[in-house]
Protein backbone atom coordinates (compact mmCIF):
# COMPACT_ATOMS: atom_id res chain seq x y z
CA UNK A 1 0.00 0.00 0.00
CA UNK A 2 1.35 3.27 -0.73
CA UNK A 3 1.93 5.68 1.71
CA UNK A 4 -0.02 9.28 2.10
CA UNK A 5 2.63 12.23 0.77
CA UNK A 6 3.04 14.41 3.75
CA UNK A 7 0.51 17.49 3.75
CA UNK A 8 2.20 21.26 4.75
CA UNK A 9 0.75 22.77 7.65
CA UNK A 10 -1.06 25.83 7.29
CA UNK A 11 -4.34 26.90 5.97
CA UNK A 12 -2.23 28.38 2.60
CA UNK A 13 -0.07 26.16 1.44
CA UNK A 14 -2.56 23.34 2.70
CA UNK A 15 -4.81 24.86 -0.20
CA UNK A 16 -1.86 24.94 -2.26
CA UNK A 17 -0.93 21.20 -1.76
CA UNK A 18 -4.55 19.95 -2.30
CA UNK A 19 -4.46 22.03 -5.75
CA UNK A 20 -1.08 20.31 -6.95
CA UNK A 21 -1.73 16.52 -5.62
CA UNK A 22 -4.91 14.51 -5.81
CA UNK A 23 -5.27 13.72 -2.17
CA UNK A 24 -8.66 15.71 -2.04
CA UNK A 25 -10.73 15.65 -4.89
CA UNK A 26 -12.06 18.30 -5.86
CA UNK A 27 -14.27 17.34 -8.68
CA UNK A 28 -17.67 17.26 -6.64
CA UNK A 29 -17.51 20.83 -5.86
CA UNK A 30 -16.61 21.50 -9.75
CA UNK A 31 -19.18 19.19 -11.71
CA UNK A 32 -22.60 21.50 -10.29
CA UNK A 33 -20.67 24.13 -12.63
CA UNK A 34 -20.06 21.92 -15.13
CA UNK A 35 -23.26 20.33 -15.26
CA UNK A 36 -25.08 23.31 -16.00
CA UNK A 37 -22.57 25.53 -18.36
CA UNK A 38 -23.22 21.72 -20.42
CA UNK A 39 -27.12 22.67 -19.71
CA UNK A 40 -26.36 26.09 -21.36
CA UNK A 41 -24.81 24.58 -24.31
CA UNK A 42 -27.34 22.85 -25.14
CA UNK A 43 -30.05 25.52 -24.53
CA UNK A 44 -28.26 27.71 -27.04
CA UNK A 45 -27.89 24.33 -29.53
CA UNK A 46 -32.17 24.56 -28.99
CA UNK A 47 -32.28 28.28 -29.66
CA UNK A 48 -30.19 27.70 -33.23
CA UNK A 49 -32.27 25.32 -34.46
CA UNK A 50 -35.90 27.50 -33.32
CA UNK A 51 -33.96 29.94 -35.06
CA UNK A 52 -33.56 27.88 -38.00
CA UNK A 53 -36.94 27.10 -38.08
CA UNK A 54 -38.26 30.48 -38.18
CA UNK A 55 -35.48 31.41 -40.67
CA UNK A 56 -36.90 28.42 -42.74
CA UNK A 57 -40.80 29.79 -42.78
CA UNK A 58 -39.20 33.53 -43.42
CA UNK A 59 -37.46 33.03 -46.42
CA UNK A 60 -39.94 30.41 -48.09
CA UNK A 61 -43.45 31.68 -46.65
CA UNK A 62 -45.31 29.26 -48.40
CA UNK A 63 -47.20 26.07 -47.51
CA UNK A 64 -43.81 23.94 -48.11
CA UNK A 65 -41.84 26.18 -45.80
CA UNK A 66 -44.05 25.70 -42.89
CA UNK A 67 -44.01 21.60 -43.75
CA UNK A 68 -40.22 22.31 -43.54
CA UNK A 69 -39.81 24.06 -40.59
CA UNK A 70 -42.19 21.83 -38.32
CA UNK A 71 -40.04 18.89 -38.48
CA UNK A 72 -37.06 21.05 -37.71
CA UNK A 73 -38.38 22.46 -34.73
CA UNK A 74 -39.70 18.65 -33.09
CA UNK A 75 -36.16 17.08 -34.01
CA UNK A 76 -34.60 20.08 -32.36
CA UNK A 77 -36.53 19.42 -29.36
CA UNK A 78 -35.81 15.44 -29.38
CA UNK A 79 -31.96 15.88 -30.06
CA UNK A 80 -32.15 18.47 -27.01
CA UNK A 81 -34.30 16.06 -25.07
CA UNK A 82 -32.05 13.37 -25.81
CA UNK A 83 -28.61 15.42 -25.31
CA UNK A 84 -29.98 16.90 -21.64
CA UNK A 85 -30.29 13.16 -20.40
CA UNK A 86 -27.18 12.04 -21.44
CA UNK A 87 -25.54 14.91 -20.26
CA UNK A 88 -27.19 14.07 -17.23
CA UNK A 89 -26.11 10.65 -16.81
CA UNK A 90 -22.73 11.60 -17.81
CA UNK A 91 -22.37 13.90 -14.98
CA UNK A 92 -23.91 11.67 -13.00
CA UNK A 93 -21.53 8.59 -13.62
CA UNK A 94 -18.71 11.18 -12.79
CA UNK A 95 -20.09 11.75 -9.35
CA UNK A 96 -20.42 8.29 -8.78
CA UNK A 97 -16.79 7.35 -9.48
CA UNK A 98 -15.62 10.31 -6.92
CA UNK A 99 -17.89 9.21 -4.51
CA UNK A 100 -16.48 5.19 -4.85
CA UNK A 101 -13.41 7.28 -4.76
CA UNK A 102 -14.20 8.56 -1.03
CA UNK A 103 -15.37 5.54 -0.01
CA UNK A 104 -12.40 3.52 -0.84
CA UNK A 105 -10.23 6.19 0.67
CA UNK A 106 -12.27 5.98 4.50
CA UNK A 107 -12.13 2.22 4.13
CA UNK A 108 -8.56 2.35 3.58
CA UNK A 109 -8.46 4.73 6.41
CA UNK A 110 -10.31 2.48 8.63
CA UNK A 111 -8.05 -1.05 7.68
CA UNK A 112 -5.05 1.09 8.68
CA UNK A 113 -6.27 1.85 11.93
CA UNK A 114 -7.43 -1.70 12.78
CA UNK A 115 -4.09 -2.69 11.76
CA UNK A 116 -2.44 -0.26 13.78
CA UNK A 117 -4.32 -1.85 16.88
CA UNK A 118 -6.08 -0.28 19.70
CA UNK A 119 -3.41 2.43 21.52
CA UNK A 120 -1.79 1.20 24.47
CA UNK A 121 -3.10 2.85 27.96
Amino acid sequence: MRRPLKRPDGTGSAVIWDLLTFEHLMTNQVIHVIYWAGLALIALGAFGTMGAAVGLVIRDPSLFGLLLAIPVVIGGFLVMAALILLWRSFCEFYVAIFRISEDLAVLRADVDAQRKGPPSV
